[in-house]
């Protein structure tokens, strides 16, 4: 039987705590716990853990997730991140024969008749799940301001819904949740931290490089994914207990 109790304490004690505080509490409970990283968000993770101080032993795991369909700009991206922090970056990738036949029966953009969710699930839900079986906690920069139709409940700390089992419980940090765009963005001005240059050219919430575009001015940074979809379905599958209701 699965013992929530450590996670509704932390939620009460952390709730209201930096973003700096949390990321400190989650890497000093769990030593299987990693970061995830593709966006401006994570990299405001990664530069606040690399302040900390920490056992030297204790390298600051990093993970993110190569689908084979990132701009270029990203994956040149994700190289200046590797060679500016002292973290260990794993790059993962989907299977091969997975990503094959699905492209063999179905073409390179079929999401756009029959809607994001396997294209997905085989290029992030699927590497994600093998990594996240190896590891007790990760972190995330999901903000309750990203996403008015998912993300508006976002915990600072969680048992992850999608990725936990009856045989183990998997605990998702969220430091940014209560933190907004302007506060991220001011954050990365005042420490001068690397950003995606698709950020200058209107992206604001990137993904891969067929379902991304840039926003105007009016609109909400999640509509610049999936554009041809429901709002209250994106999510890639990374976070789908976002659209559990109960």
């Amino acid at each position: 039987m699965i013992n929530d109790d450590p996670i509704r304490t932390w939620q009460s004690n952390l709730n209201n705590q930096h973003p700096k505080l949390i990321i400190e509490h989650a890497l000093k409970q769990f030593t299987r716990i990693g970061i995830s990283f593709s966006g401006a968000e994570d990299v405001v993770l990664i530069h606040m853990a690399c302040q900390l101080d920490l056992p030297k032993s204790t390298p600051i795991q990093v993970f993110s997730l190569d689908t084979g369909r990132l701009h270029p700009e990203t994956y040149q991206f994700i190289n200046h991140i590797r060679e500016r922090y002292p973290i260990e970056l794993k790059i993962l990738f989907p299977a091969t024969e997975a990503v094959q036949t699905f492209v063999e029966e179905k073409g390179l953009f079929s999401f756009y008749q029959d809607g994001h969710q396997q294209c997905c699930n085989i290029r992030k839900v699927e590497p994600l799940k093998r990594h996240l079986s190896q590891l007790d906690a990760w972190i995330t920069g999901q903000r309750r301001d990203q996403s008015p139709d998912t993300r508006t409940e976002v915990p600072v700390v969680q048992r992850d819904a999608a990725f936990s089992s009856t045989e183990k419980t998997l605990t998702k940090f969220n430091p940014l949740a209560n933190w907004s765009s302007k506060q991220v963005w001011e954050y990365i001005r005042a420490f001068e931290i690397p950003y995606n240059p698709l950020h200058s050219r209107g992206f604001v919430s990137i993904g891969c490089e067929p379902c991304t575009r840039p926003i105007l001015p009016t609109q909400h940074e999640r509509e610049g994914r999936w554009w041809w979809e429901q709002s209250t379905q994106k999510e890639c599958g990374l976070h789908s207990a976002n659209l559990i209701k109960s």
